[in-house]
Parts: structure tokens; C-alpha cells; sequence
């Protein structure tokens, strides 16, 4: 295909000439009637190394210095030998020493940092990248190892430090020879494998990048149309549900993780080609920010029941990627509507001023802290409050519920949903948060799961679960989420407000097997379970919360109350337990308060209300209240419970049954909510997905839903009058 020819840059010593222009240092090109990658270049460094602020400006002053002492040690320490760039990262060093070169770069084109146009860094960082790329990143190269290294995270690196210093031929062509050895136009063809979701995103960037360096109009245009498939819905495998479900590696919801690249990746794409010929025209993902990403953002933190096998990786993990979130709805804001623009702001703004545990204008990044800045000192701008209300998402068996000072998430294991993820020798006693793992946190509490919880929690008592103490060896199960359990019976029905979730489960290699619902209310969540038998020869234990607290635990019959978390109503004998647990080299306080079922139960069951922020006056006036709560079954066939004061009957039917003058002619959930003005709301779901008709008797009335089986566990909802 012939394509125009490369502008050329101006050189000094092989090495762009570059001159200032705001805080960014562009090389400058010769204008043709045709300069689309001349602009396109430009943009990439404004867009990914920082532009919009003040280099003169703290906290900007601070961070480009440091990060021109940064350069400047890594340029005068390069020592290239056979086996290595820097003596301390022996090769491969497939994220150090590409990072550095990378780091190298940004301190060349920015200013601020002493270094602004060098051209001794700049060639620094040429014969780094050509010295890596002869060693280790070599076209013919045996790609050993992990593919990831290969085909994204080195050629992003070498690629985005190339266009930033226009790397000159003949070195720029020959790491472009090896970009397309290794990640050569067919590996966009299929949308299946590795080339999916984040990752697919992820080599759509590589590919622009390589376009960029090349001037190669036919990558780029591949690079946006292979995108295609990213923003489709998907009904299973890799990507984004109608239920705003975003699932990575086939069995794991992922919106923390590979979500996020997915998300920052899509922003930059965005922002970098608009206005461009290869302008990208799809903006389903503009949806995806309130569905998919923003339910699981709580005071800046991203819960981490959709973070795979990452939640363990360093502490205060969650408000790190609540940050990139951020940073990415900020960005994608750009290119949206001005009424989504809007919205995104003020939710954004909201996320920054209660995070109070890592601050998001503390982080060392300048053009996302310019972004942020600006909005945080707009009076015009609101900073919208955590908002009020369920979301259910069956299709990744997860659940948020919010209510004024606390929220809840859960999460479950299904036929399609793994128990958990582990891999890369991450997460590997993981083993039973999808066996209902209710997460909570009460106002000011924040940090709750952040600081060490994964290093130091015992991993058999993870709150909500219901778990064999059968011992798990590391990494137990299939890696990368191919941990699922047989049963389809995963999810629920909610209204909007209020919901009625529930989960058949199974237990991680163990024979165990439960039928566990959760009723989200205004002030308090009913867990009920039933049905739990095993046959392991170990105690099966439910565990109400196991809390990372030293705060004071009062224990009364029939309720419990730890000082400044909640309150616990309970039917039935609790144990409880206080210890100081290490991991990791830290050691960190807990409460655990469990439910113990015996060696080897035979249809077990439980009834514990979970009071979130409650005082300890009021838990002890709402155990002694027997008419707020009616439990009409708990049993395998049916959970249900009713609570007057808000007109609510609810029930998980695990058959086909009738309970308190509700009756399902199919497995479902069920959620009633009268009103006093006399009229309510009727909702269903289909869990198993493979209904074509359910007709729900309520009060004497049938009401018959009908639809195809393919409706991912939804909720439907009549209003009756």
C-alpha cells in the first residue's frame, strides 16, 4: 500500500531539535500540505506527558524537578553491557529499565525539569532504547516468558519513549521492525484470547504508537478499527454486560484493574485522535463510566471485589485505582457531551474532597492533578454526594448497596463467575471471597479493606462467607479465575432501592454446599442461609464480619455491638474472637464475630441483620423489636422475609413454591414494595436465564412475565395500582 512519505524533523547530534511551547517541549516539523502525524505526535506528548499548568507552580515545580534528578541519575548511571542498561536490572528487565528510559523521555520534552530539550539526555535515551532493543526487545527474539512483556508492556514503553524524542532512523526503524515481529496486524484480526477487553485496547495503543513513529496511515486506521469490538455488549467471555458487568480472563469482574486500562487507555485514544482523520467515533464507553465503573468508586476508593488477584498487591490499593478511574473519567470528559461532562465533575469532585485517606491531589502526577485542580477551585463545579440506592449486577454476581453513611458490596461465586483469581503467584488465599463476601463500610471507615487487610485478614474467616475450615494449599483451584461453581441461581432482584440477593453456592474444593440470601434495607442488610450441609469431616462456620478494628465489641443475647462500625442482631449463639494477626511485616488488630454450624452439618441455617453505623441504643432496641422483622421461610426451597414499616415482602425462590401469600411458579427472586398511598411495585428476576414465562402470585393476583431466556438475570418491575 503506498502511503505519504515520514515527516521529518529537524536534527542536532541525531536527535530532535526541540523548542518550548506551554509546558510541553514538542519537536517541530516542517509544514506540508498534509502533517496529520506532525499533530498527532504533538498531541500523544501533550495528552500522555503532561500539559495545562504552570511548571513555575507548586506543586508542579516540586515534581518536575524530582523528576528531572530522576533522569539525570538514570542517565549518568546507564553503563550498556551485554547483559544489562543499568548494573542494578540484569535484562530482561521487561518494566524497570523500559520504564526508565520512559521516565527519561518525559523529563526531555517537559518543562521544568532542568532538562527540558538536553540534548545529551536525549541521546541518552536513543542509544538506551536501541540498546535494549538489540538485547532483549530484537526482532526474531524468543518471546519467553509471560506474552503480556511482548506484545504490550515493552513496545508501549519503548514506543511512547520513541515518539517523544523522535527516535531517528535507522534505530526507529528498527524497533519498529521488531514491534511488528511481535505484535504484527494479525494479532487485531480475531477479537478472542489475549486480544480482548484491556488487553485489545492495550495493543490498539501499541499499534498507534507504532503508526505514530512510522507515519504509517494503515496501522493507524487498524489501530481505531480493531477497537470495534470493545465497545459491543457482550452475553459472555471478555467485556462490558448490558447490566454494566466488565469481565477480564472469562470468569473474574475486573472493572479495578483491567477496567481501568481499558478506561485510560479508551480516554487517551480519545483525546489524542480527536479532531484527527482516524477520530474515534463509538462512544458507547461513555455509558460504560456511570454503569460500569462508577458503582464500584466509593470515596475514591475502587472496591475490591472487582479487582482480581491485584487486591493484595500493596496496601491502599483500592484508592490507587480510584485515582486512575479518576484520571481517566477526567480525561474521557474531554471528548463527552457537555451534560455528561457535567455529571462526571461533579462525581469526580465528590470521590476528591472524601477521600481523606490518599488524597488525590497529593499524587505526583501533573496532568491529572491539573485536571483535578481546576475542578476542585470551580465554585460552579458541585461535588456531588455518594449517591443512594442498589446496584445489582448478576451477570458478575456482585451487588453495591448505598445508603446515607454506609454501603455494602457483595461478592459471589456462579456457573460463570469464578470464587477467585490467582495467578503470577498473586492472590493465592483468595480462596473464598466468592463465597459471599459481604464488604461494608460505615461512615468513616473508609480505609477499611485498604490498609494491609489482604496481608494480615485470616483467610478462611472473610466476613459474610460460609466456608469449610477444610486447609487450602496456595493457589487451590484453576488459575486465573477458572474457579466456578456448578450452580446458575446467582443474583437477585432489586428496584432501584432496595433488594432481595441470592447465591447457591459451593464451597472451593470442599464438599459444601449453601443457599445464602441477603435483603438490603434502609439501615440494615438480613442475612439468612439454609440448607448448609458438608461432608468434609471439618466445621463449617459462617462469619459475620471479621473487622480489621481494636475498637471495644459488646456481646449481649441476641445482639452485638462494635463501638464506631455497627451493630449485629443475631438468633442463635456467636463466637467471637480478638487477635493481633502479621503478614507482609505489619501487623494489624481484628474482630471476629462467626456463626459455628459443626463438624460435617446436615441443612444447617442462620439468621444474622447486619446494622451499619448503628449506636449501640439502637441495636439493642432493634433486637428487642419482634415486629420490625417477619423470616417467613429459610429454608432450601425458600428465604423470604417481610419488614412492615417499609411495606416490603421479599424472597428468593430456589423452587418453585408459595411463602406468606407469594408464590413463584419458578426458581426467581422476588421483591414486593407497598406504598402508602396504596399502590406497589412487583419486581422479578430470572437468575438461571432460562425462563420463557413466570407468572408471581402476590395478594391473591398472578401476574404473568414474559420474555426470552436470554435476559442476563435482570430485574423486571410492574407497577400495580
Amino acid at each position: 500500500m503506498q502511503r505519504p512519505t515520514r515527516r521529518s524533523f529537524l536534527q542536532v547530534g541525531g536527535v530532535a531539535a526541540v523548542g518550548a511551547l506551554g509546558a510541553l517541549v514538542p519537536a517541530e516539523a516542517a509544514q506540508t500540505p498534509d502533517d496529520s502525524f506532525v499533530r498527532l505526535r504533538r498531541r500523544w506528548r501533550e495528552v500522555t506527558a503532561g500539559s495545562g499548568y504552570d511548571p513555575a507552580v507548586e506543586p508542579y515545580r516540586t515534581w518536575l524537578a524530582e523528576l528531572g534528578r530522576k533522569a539525570a541519575r538514570y542517565r549518568d548511571t546507564m553503563a550498556p553491557a551485554r547483559t544489562s542498561l543499568w548494573p542494578d536490572q540484569p535484562f530482561p528487565s521487561f518494566v524497570a529499565t523500559p520504564r526508565r528510559l520512559r521516565d527519561m523521555a518525559h523529563a526531555y520534552v517537559l518543562e521544568g525539569t532542568g532538562l527540558a530539550g538536553d540534548p545529551g539526555l536525549a541521546a541518552a535515551v536513543v542509544a538506551g532504547v536501541d540498546h535494549y532493543r538489540r538485547h532483549v526487545y530484537a526482532a526474531g527474539a524468543d518471546p519467553a516468558g509471560n506474552w503480556w512483556h511482548w506484545q504490550i508492556g515493552v513496545p508501549k514503553a519503548l514506543l511512547d519513549t520513541a515518539v517523544l524524542v523522535d527516535l531517528p532512523e535507522p534505530r526507529s526503524a528498527a524497533l519498529r521492525d521488531a514491534v511488528d515481529h511481535f505484535v504484527p496486524e494479525r494479532r487485531l484480526g480475531r477479537y478472542s484470547g489475549t486480544s480482548t477487553g484491556a488487553n485489545r485496547v492495550d495493543l490498539c495503543v501499541v499499534m498507534l504508537l507504532r503508526a505514530m513513529l512510522g507515519s504509517d496511515y494503515g496501522k493507524a486506521a487498524l489501530a481505531v478499527s480493531a477497537l470495534a469490538p470493545v465497545f459491543r455488549l457482550v452475553r459472555d467471555g471478555d467485556g462490558f454486560y448490558r447490566d454494566g458487568s466488565f469481565i477480564q480472563h472469562t470468569y473474574v469482574p475486573y472493572q479495578g484493574a483491567y477496567g481501568v486500562t481499558l478506561l485510560s487507555g479508551l480516554a487517551t485514544l480519545f483525546a489524542v485522535l480527536r479532531g484527527s482523520p482516524w477520530e474515534v467515533s463509538d462512544q458507547n464507553v461513555f455509558d460504560m463510566v456511570e454503569r460500569s465503573f462508577a458503582p464500584f468508586v466509593l470515596d475514591g476508593a475502587c472496591m475490591d471485589l472487582v479487582r482480581g488477584r491485584g487486591v493484595g498487591r500493596r496496601p491502599f490499593g483500592d484508592h490507587e485505582k480510584g485515582r486512575e478511574i479518576a484520571a481517566a473519567v477526567l480525561l474521557l470528559g474531554e471528548s463527552a457531551s457537555a451534560a455528561e461532562r457535567a455529571r462526571w465533575h461533579a462525581m469526580v469532585k465528590g470521590w476528591a474532597a472524601r477521600d481523606t485517606y490518599r488524597p488525590m491531589l497529593e499524587h505526583p502526577e501533573p496532568a491529572f492533578h491539573a485536571r483535578l485542580a481546576a475542578i476542585m477551585d470551580d465554585d460552579a463545579v458541585p461535588a456531588a454526594a455518594e449517591p443512594v440506592g442498589h446496584r445489582l449486577l448478576p451477570m458478575s454476581a456482585r451487588a453495591v448497596h448505598r445508603r446515607p453513611g454506609w454501603c455494602a458490596a457483595l461478592s459471589m461465586a456462579s456457573s460463570r463467575i469464578g470464587h477467585y483469581e490467582h495467578g503470577n503467584g498473586e492472590n493465592l488465599r483468595g480462596w473464598h471471597t466468592g463465597s459471599g463476601m459481604l464488604y461494608w463500610w460505615a461512615e468513616g471507615h473508609g480505609d477499611q479493606y485498604s490498609d494491609d487487610f489482604w496481608t494480615t485478614v485470616d483467610p478462611y474467616r472473610l466476613p459474610g462467607t460460609t466456608v469449610s475450615a477444610r486447609r487450602l494449599a496456595d493457589g487451590a483451584g484453576e488459575a486465573w479465575g477458572d474457579t466456578c461453581t456448578p450452580w446458575r441461581w446467582v443474583g437477585g432482584a432489586t428496584d432501584g432501592t432496595y433488594a432481595a440477593v441470592g447465591q447457591h453456592m459451593s464451597g472451593l474444593e470442599s464438599t459444601l454446599e449453601a443457599f445464602k440470601s441477603w435483603f438490603f434495607l434502609d439501615d440494615a442488610i438480613v442475612c439468612l442461609g439454609a440448607g448448609i450441609t458438608a461432608k468434609d469431616g471439618m466445621t463449617v462456620e459462617t462469619v459475620v464480619d471479621n473487622r480489621r478494628t481494636s475498637a471495644p465489641l459488646t456481646v449481649r443475647e441476641g445482639w452485638a455491638h462494635l463501638e464506631g462500625h455497627g451493630g449485629y442482631v443475631m438468633s442463635q449463639p456467636l463466637r467471637t474472637l480478638r487477635e493481633r494477626r502479621t503478614g507482609g511485616g505489619v501487623a494489624r488488630d481484628y474482630v471476629t464475630l462467626w456463626l459455628d454450624h459443626g463438624v460435617d452439618p446436615r441443612s444447617a441455617g442462620y439468621l444474622y441483620v447486619l446494622l451499619p453505623g448503628a449506636t449501640q441504643e439502637e441495636t439493642r432496641a432493634r433486637a428487642a423489636d419482634p415486629g420490625w422483622l417477619r423470616v417467613l421461610a429459610n429454608t432450601a426451597r425458600v428465604q423470604a422475609v417481610q419488614v412492615p414499616s417499609l411495606g416490603i415482602t421479599a424472597a428468593c425462590f430456589w423452587n418453585a413454591g408459595a411463602v406468606g401469600g407469594l408464590s413463584a411458579s419458578a426458581p426467581c427472586a422476588v421483591l414486593v414494595r407497598e406504598r402508602p398511598d396504596g399502590t406497589a411495585t412487583l419486581t422479578v428476576a430470572d437468575l438461571r436465564c432460562d425462563l420463557d414465562e413466570l407468572t408471581v402470585t402476590w395478594a391473591g393476583s398472578a401476574f404473568t412475565f414474559r420474555g426470552p431466556a436470554d435476559q442476563e438475570g435482570a430485574s423486571k418491575t410492574i407497577r400495580l395500582r
